[in-house]
């Protein structure tokens, strides 16, 4: 949707690490609890937005029209902007990485769920399920074991599908499963245009691509899961909630750690490489991660923001209230204001190169055709945005030491530190 950052109006907080007034008082203990806070603001808004989600998806069931479907997915586009900012506490809480695959994994294989067009192809040596297609049978076989699908459910998902086979790529659940049942498969390779599923694959007066019946249930269970899911997550984030609870009895120290770990690993192996620098090496929109719905710049742009929120102890909620509090920005200030002023600075250069990115999506042409190999002036913008991030990681690295929190294992990626592995 185009300028859908600023529609939504929020999570566009700038940096307050340089101009805000530094409080001589602020301890670790006092950034770590705020950082909690902020945690849970980010999961509450999350949850909030998937069930504003859910009552549009329940809306657009009750009458699949293309108005109705065009409301859903505006809601799951709203839905990512607090949940992206949310993603840089993984890594370093070790009970968000434990829960993450259930509402985030991809890339998914989505003959697993639904048809798709031929040029998907018909099996996979890595993957059974390929295209198992749940919604047209009530019954699959998994590992050699016959399993009854004959009615879609939460529990079905979440229990049987979700990784079936011990394969990632079987995503059954979350955000991106839902986001295929909305757009359907983006089947424009490099060129222009997203996924074109018709309202009326939900209609049961007049179905398309049949199973509309199946189809309504498995995006009504998807969706209901989603919220469950977050709303587990949402408490885990409360007073003596087990997230909160696990952050602070790791002390300071692993307070300290945690919140660098989830700020350097979310911004050089997970964004950088994984999700940016793949993509572009391979020239792959497969590797683009809100792929069906062309909507990975503002995915991208967001988890940016969430990092420097991190740093900066600022968020500003879907209402419009800011948060903010005691912050590591201080707290590196106090040590070494040189390497803290260098940090806020990284930060707010790979957003702004984050938002050059957004603005020619919004523009010029979609993420998935800016990372074709034969696109060069896409592929630089795309690029800024990755440099701007490995640089921060550089400087997020040096405050690491600065706070003497001895050695940190980043996450790394093949696709910054060993290309050549990737094309073997």
């Amino acid at each position: 949707m185009k300028n859908l950052a600023r529609l939504i109006g929020f999570g566009l907080l700038a940096s307050t690490a340089l101009s805000a007034p530094v409080r001589a008082d602020t301890t670790p203990e006092a950034v770590i609890e705020h950082y909690a806070d902020v945690a849970e603001a980010k999961y509450a808004d999350s949850l909030a937005t998937a069930q504003a989600l859910d009552a549009a998806i329940e809306a657009f069931l009750a009458e699949p029209t293309e108005d109705t479907l065009a409301a859903a997915k505006t809601a799951w586009l709203a839905a990512r902007v607090p949940y992206q900012q949310s993603e840089v506490y993984r890594f370093g809480n070790a009970i968000v990485d434990d829960w993450e695959g259930r509402v985030n994994a991809w890339p998914l294989d989505e003959g697993l769920i639904d048809y798709v067009d031929a040029s998907y192809g018909t099996e996979s040596d890595e993957n059974s399920l390929f295209t198992a297609n749940v919604i047209a049978n009530s019954q699959i076989e998994i590992n050699g074991k016959t399993i009854d699908a004959s009615k879609i459910t939460p529990e079905l998902i979440a229990d049987t599908l979700q990784e079936a086979g011990g394969i990632e790529a079987n995503v059954a659940s979350g955000y991106h499963a839902i986001e295929f049942l909305l757009w359907g498969q983006d089947l424009n390779g490099n060129g222009p245009g997203a996924g074109a599923r018709p309202a009326t694959d939900y209609s049961l007066e007049n179905c398309t691509n049949g199973n509309c019946d199946r189809r309504r249930e498995y995006l009504a269970a998807a969706s209901e899961l989603l919220v469950a899911d977050l709303e587990e997550m949402a408490a885990n984030w409360k007073d003596g909630g087990a997230a909160r609870t696990a952050l602070e009895e790791a002390g300071v120290a692993g307070g300290l750690s945690t919140i660098l770990t989830g700020m350097g690993s979310l911004s050089y192996g997970e964004l950088a490489g994984e999700r940016m620098k793949l993509g572009l090496l391979l020239g792959d929109p497969e590797e683009e991660h809100d792929c069906f719905s062309d909507n990975t710049h503002n995915s991208h742009r967001y988890d940016a923001v969430g990092i420097r929120s991190a740093y900066t102890g600022s968020y500003t909620r879907p209402d419009g209230t800011e948060m903010t509090g005691p912050s590591l920005a201080e707290l590196v200030a106090q040590k070494d204001p040189a390497i803290a002023k260098e940090l806020a600075a990284d930060l707010d250069a790979t957003i702004a190169a984050m938002d050059a990115m957004v603005e020619r999506a919004e523009t010029v042409e979609a993420y998935d055709q800016m990372i074709a190999t034969d696109n060069a002036e896409g592929n630089a913008t795309v690029q800024a945005a990755i440099d701007g991030l490995i640089k921060q990681t550089r400087s997020i690295e040096r405050v690491i030491a600065a706070l003497d929190l001895g050695t940190i294992e980043l996450e790394g990626s093949d696709s910054l530190d060993s290309p050549d592995a990737v094309f073997k």
